[in-house]
């Protein structure tokens, strides 16, 4: 078990590198098979089976500890007095990956037992491949310790340590930014309010990059590939499919990378660790863009919902 942060980060670690495995050789299987729903989501082949070796890994590497994720209805207590809560998607992305488009991510992220989305301590995100990949990517790290991040050979199992960093343009000028508007309901309002956003921003060539996974959506802020992402579907279509906190538990990383993670009106992003409650959330890849967009934003969802 687990005595500090630092303790659980690397259990994060490898409980993505299993998952990886798993998801790995399950390839050749009908991913796309719709075997059942949940409050939170639909679940396809591919996620029961991350989801059937979730409870058993943690049985065995972390035997006392409160389990929460999509594929379980309600929260799971290993063991007696458990002191932490871990939160885990095994598969955000499911839909890339399963039709080969696009990796997806298995994250998870630790807590004090009974703590929200802004005390998680350590996080892990672990890249799942696609068939072509011949390298997976996982970043992690603990509150106030910086990002690790490593990438991992397929071929040779060999790993290899990566410097990540954020970019740091101060504008969104040929770079890639904007609002996810990944399903039919609440396209046409999100890239409505997309645009007026760049608009009153006077962005003109900002580029458009829908990656259907929240945890896909933080690495490319992570990694300087995007500068701006915001999920605002629970404010737009309420009761819509949407973020849920175990889409974000590792958005701690993308703040430890030198980033900045919001609620849609510029305040500390928090929610219950939970796998049906609504979450909307801005991601930054600067302070400077925070400043710079953040007010503009929160401007025009200001009547959208309550704060």
């Amino acid at each position: 078990m687990p005595r500090s942060a630092d303790d659980a980060r690397g259990l994060l670690c490898d409980l993505g590198d299993h998952v990886r495995d798993v998801v790995t050789a399950a390839r050749g299987m009908d991913m796309t098979t719709i075997e059942g729903e949940t409050a939170a989501d639909t679940i396809y082949a591919i996620d029961r089976v991350a989801d059937d070796v979730l409870v058993a890994w943690f049985e065995q590497h972390w035997p006392v500890v409160e389990l929460v994720s999509e594929g379980l209805e309600e929260p799971v207590a290993i063991g007696r007095d458990p002191a932490w809560t871990v939160i885990v998607d095994p598969i955000d992305g499911t839909r890339g990956l399963m039709h080969d488009k696009r990796a997806a991510w298995c994250l998870a992220a630790a807590a004090p037992r009974g703590g929200s989305l802004r005390d998680v301590v350590a996080a892990a995100m672990t890249e799942l491949p696609t068939v072509k990949q011949g390298a997976t990517d996982q970043l992690s790290g603990v509150r106030g310790g910086g990002v690790t991040a490593s990438r991992f050979d397929l071929r040779d199992r060999a790993r290899s340590s990566l410097v990540v960093r954020p970019s740091t343009a101060t504008d969104l000028e040929h770079g890639f930014a904007g609002l996810a508007k990944f399903f039919v309901p609440g396209k046409v309002a999100l890239a409505a309010l997309e645009g007026e956003l760049f608009a009153r921003l006077g962005a003109s060539a900002v580029f458009d990059d829908e990656y259907l996974s929240s945890g896909g959506q933080l690495h490319e802020l992570i990694t300087g590939r995007d500068r701006f992402v915001a999920d605002l579907r629970p404010l737009v279509v309420p009761g819509a499919l949407a973020c849920h906190p175990y889409d974000v538990c590792t958005a701690m990383l993308l703040e430890e990378a030198g980033g900045v993670v919001t609620d849609p009106w510029g305040q500390t992003l928090d929610a219950l660790l939970d796998t049906t409650a609504p979450v909307a959330w801005v991601g930054y890849a600067n302070p400077a863009l925070a400043s710079r967009i953040g007010p503009v934003l929160a401007e025009l969802v200001g009547g959208s919902a309550k704060r």
